[in-house]
């Protein structure tokens, strides 16, 4: 037994002693491969290079393609290229005329600076008032393409007009681009960016308003919106390495700021951004510091809109403010609990409690100590202006929601999860998700290709013509007959154009943000109203006009959905309204005043003047009279 037992602790000996062998073998092969695992194949390389180059490709010639299609049917639309300059301005509507008027005010300016002072301190526009165009209107984007037209030498190349519509329709192409970045990154497939790029396209209608409106703030601001979605995409993203991280982050500073300098509503926008990544961080679906440099890039940004958009107290007061601070607070306030156990999801529900109440609790206090005008009527502007209010004509959210479908149809994961919940056994699941990630895409992209480009090249062969010679006459009476000392009365809308072609004065503009020009909007409407002769007169020397303009469009309206008239809603608030039956009749004695004043008689002709008419416009000069006959 005692033989037989030393060759058996003979062999354990020698087992411990492989062992040990093998541990330091191991260490060595550990040391010197180190490198080694770093270095992928030379073909997963080439496969990834190829990957992104492809879909950089892809992203940025679908940008130019767009910036190319959008000219080309504006062209069309308008025959552009064929106009003079008077009607090419004409094609500017409303509030957009107002905008480029001044993009012009600053190229006839001596100097930048002078420019600048004439905008902040204008008192050429408005009678009786001095406005800061630049802070009221978010007049950045004319100072940036006015000092970039004359800067880059374009003044002898290429006029004023093409410039200013060349770099609108160059951000819509980033617009696209960054839509194509952002489904790209969601989904991991470049094929996701080109379908959001389709649907974006085919549903253009419900997607933007460039096509009739080009300077509004939106079609400046929604560009670095969608960049500033695309670099916050990437930088939550979990896999991402430092370098990529810090490019992300800088591209979203500066993004972010940017949108909140070109568009007064920006602050809304970015308050419900800030509201789905605080619910994100709740239910911990993104990682909690990256989060919260997410808010500080929004305090910063505030903090510098602040200051140069001439201390705008907007900022101070706005939803966005108070819900990052109250985040910050909340989040010092925390204390480390174990993930999972039931006093963290206790200090979850309190903490949410504890941020939607210093929240409203904030916001009351700033507007308390923070002088600013309440702005009552802009939730009812913003519900329409973003759309919040129809179920389909939603330009805001329409390229999200097909960027979102993109990525439901494209993403491997999406199709993983949703064969797990069948229990599909039959194949393998992720080949299968694979495959369809792949081949629906394609088939859902040539079906497209098929139905709607033919349509898209329809509308790029039809030449179509802007005309409109009334509105031409118009200010061609206007630039030759009228004293350039003249104050001219009429629509906001219109007078938006006066300014823009003739440079003349005018009592009201197209703008929502400022409770005077509300008011001054809704008494000079009140010429559509049935009013007395002496009222309109009142109403028109109190702002110093000299000249009404009469518009036949809105004296002489049919609409189709009743009530919903210039006219109609001129009658409900004067109360002269004859409603349905069994309502209270209301009637005025006076008849309805842009019809009894064509008709020149008495007591009309003693304060009115006609001095020119055509089709559509009719032009009084008001008189100066001392007493007043009924």
């Amino acid at each position: 037994m005692a033989e037989e037992e030393g060759p058996t602790v003979e062999l354990r000996q020698r087992k411990k002693l492989k062992s040990s062998e093998n541990k330091e073998s191991v260490k060595e092969e550990k040391i010197s491969d180190t490198p080694i695992p770093e270095r992928a194949p030379k073909h997963v390389l080439f496969q990834r290079f190829a990957k992104i180059f492809i879909g950089c490709l892809a992203a940025v010639t679908s940008g130019m393609m767009y910036a190319l299609y959008l000219s080309a049917y504006h062209e069309r639309k308008f025959w552009f290229s064929n106009r003079q300059e008077l009607e090419r301005e004409i094609t500017f509507q409303g509030d957009s005329a107002i905008y480029y008027s001044f993009y012009k005010d600053m190229l006839k300016a001596p100097s930048f600076e002078r420019g600048v002072y004439e905008l902040t301190h204008n008192n050429k526009t408005v009678s009786l008032k001095t406005i800061n165009a630049v802070q009221q209107m978010s007049l950045y984007p004319e100072l940036i393409a006015s000092v970039l037209y004359q800067a880059t030498g374009s003044n002898e190349i290429i006029e004023p007009v093409y410039f200013y519509i060349g770099i609108v329709f160059g951000l819509q192409g980033i617009y696209v681009t960054a839509l194509f970045v952002t489904s790209w990154l969601m989904s991991g497939t470049w094929l996701a960016g080109m379908l959001t790029v389709a649907w974006f396209i085919i549903n253009r209608v419900d997607t933007t308003r460039i096509e009739y409106s080009i300077p509004l703030r939106e079609n400046w601001a929604l560009p670095y919106f969608a960049c500033q979605i695309a670099a916050l995409t990437g930088y939550l993203k979990s896999n991402l390495n430092t370098y990529g991280e810090r490019f992300c982050y800088l591209l979203m500073s500066a993004s972010t700021y940017t949108f909140m300098m070109m568009w007064e509503y920006s602050h809304y926008l970015l308050f419900l951004q800030a509201i789905s990544l605080f619910l994100l961080d709740s239910f911990s679906l993104e990682q909690s510091d990256k989060v919260h440099e997410v808010y500080k890039i929004y305090i910063f940004s505030l903090f510098l809109g602040y200051l140069l958009q001439f201390e705008n107290s907007a900022l101070l007061v706005s939803p966005l403010l108070s819900l990052v601070v109250a985040l910050i607070l909340a989040k010092c306030l925390q204390l480390n609990v174990k993930k999972g156990t039931c006093i963290a999801k206790i200090m979850k529900v309190i903490n949410f409690y504890l941020v939607c109440t210093l929240t409203v609790t904030l916001n009351i206090i700033m507007k308390m100590f923070v002088p600013h005008k309440e702005n009552g009527h802009m939730l009812k502007f913003l519900e329409v202006k973003f759309g919040l209010n129809m179920t389909n004509l939603k330009y805001l959210w329409t390229p999200y929601v097909c960027m979102l479908a993109a990525f439901g149809v494209c993403s491997p994961e999406l199709w993983v999860t949703l064969f797990k919940w069948l229990r599909l056994r039959t194949v393998h699941p992720v080949l299968l998700a694979l495959i369809l990630s792949m081949a629906v895409p394609t088939i859902i992209g040539l079906s497209l290709w098929k139905e709607f480009f033919p349509r898209l090249m329809t509308e790029l062969m039809e030449l179509q013509e802007f005309y409109d010679p009334d509105t031409v006459e118009l200010m061609t009476w206007i630039k030759r007959q009228a004293p350039v000392a003249a104050v001219f009365a009429g629509s906001p809308q219109l007078m938006g154009v006066i300014k823009l072609c003739t440079g003349w004065m005018v009592t009201s503009l197209p703008l929502y943000n400022d409770d005077d020009l509300l008011k001054r909007n809704e008494n000079i409407y009140q010429i559509y109203s049935k009013r007395s002769a002496e009222d309109i007169y009142k109403i028109l020397t109190s702002y110093k006009a000299n000249y009404l303009i009469v518009e036949d469009a809105i004296c002489n309206e049919v609409g189709t959905m009743r009530g919903c008239r210039v006219k109609d809603l001129l009658d409900i608030a004067n109360g002269h309204v004859v409603c349905e039956e069994g309502d209270k009749l209301t009637y005025s004695k006076y008849g309805r005043f842009c019809h009894e004043v064509k008709i020149n008689y008495s007591p009309y002709v003693n304060y009115f003047t006609r001095v020119y008419w055509n089709r559509s416009y009719f032009v009084y000069k008001i008189n100066t009279v001392i007493s007043f006959q009924s």
